[in-house]
């Protein structure tokens, strides 16, 4: 497929990859029949790349409406986006509209995913959060001019969406990986194992992610291998995520860390970028 420069991520998102996109873009096989991301999140390297065939999941299914509604009805979707207001009063009352379960079921998928959007472009940092009753919990951010329609970028990614085969699904990560094709390509980009006590984001899901799952996705990683699936995955560069692949190709990048309330704390941290490959 030819590529369109205008594809790119609509939404900020917890790890997004987007400024690590020159790292990884060489660390790729030279070809695969298909490309699979199980945690998608905004996307950066999918739309980098925008593979004819692709397998696009992710547990997070207000995520996964945003871009079924930019792949059907982005039309609608940019029309609803400009009747948003950046103001902290209007925020709010859409922040709460998922504290009433019957209003909020009755909204359509394009006002969801537009209210998802909305939120996300004027929250603060940027972050997807639920708490434990699965309500958006992120405050109001107080930006001046935040960009809340997008319509170019919207409408690129509509029609990469179209023009390609891309199956957009909302499972458990195994469950997403468990019928690809030969030849298949799998970039795995997890919630990341904390690097301290307290640094740990695993709020973008009513669940979380803990040491089990890690260990449960390097379970995951290793059938991958048995299959002869190549896989790329990324993760902090934690002496635990590093003992649980050594069996594989390890490269060390330098990310930003551009996610902490506290902004003395945001800067240069080293990730993995592990491989079953060379």
């Amino acid at each position: 497929m030819e590529k369109n420069c205008l594809v790119a991520p609509v939404l900020k998102w917890a790890g997004g990859k987007r400024q690590l996109l020159d790292a990884l873009v060489p660390l790729l096989p030279s070809g695969f029949s298909a490309y699979c991301e199980p945690f998608v999140g905004g996307g950066a390297l999918l739309f980098r790349l925008q593979p004819g065939i692709a397998y696009v999941n992710d547990i997070n299914g207000e995520l996964i409406r945003v871009y079924e509604v930019i792949r059907d009805s982005v039309e609608p979707l940019i029309q609803a986006l400009e009747g948003f207001r950046n103001e902290a009063g209007h925020f709010y009352a859409v922040r709460d509209q998922d504290r009433d379960r019957g209003a909020y079921s009755a909204m359509s998928d394009v006002e969801k995913a537009a209210r998802t959007l909305y939120l996300n472009k004027t929250c603060y940092n940027g972050l997807f959060r639920v708490n434990g009753a699965g309500e958006f919990n992120v405050p109001f951010g107080s930006y001046r001019k935040p960009n809340i329609v997008n319509a170019r970028t919207l409408r690129a990614v509509s029609s990469y969406l179209n023009a390609a085969s891309v199956r957009l699904t909302s499972l458990d990560y195994a469950e997403a990986m468990r019928s690809l094709p030969d030849g298949a390509f799998v970039y795995l980009d997890p919630p990341y194992d904390p690097v301290s006590d307290t640094s740990g984001f695993t709020g973008y899901s009513k669940g979380g992610f803990t040491r089990g799952e890690q260990a449960r996705l390097r379970a995951c990683c290793d059938s991958l291998h048995a299959r002869g699936l190549k896989f790329m995955l990324s993760n902090s560069a934690t002496p635990f995520v590093k003992e649980l692949y050594a069996a594989y190709n390890i490269t060390i990048v330098q990310a930003n860390r551009a996610i902490n309330s506290d902004s003395a704390k945001r800067g240069k941290v080293d990730e993995v970028v592990v491989r079953n490959y060379t």
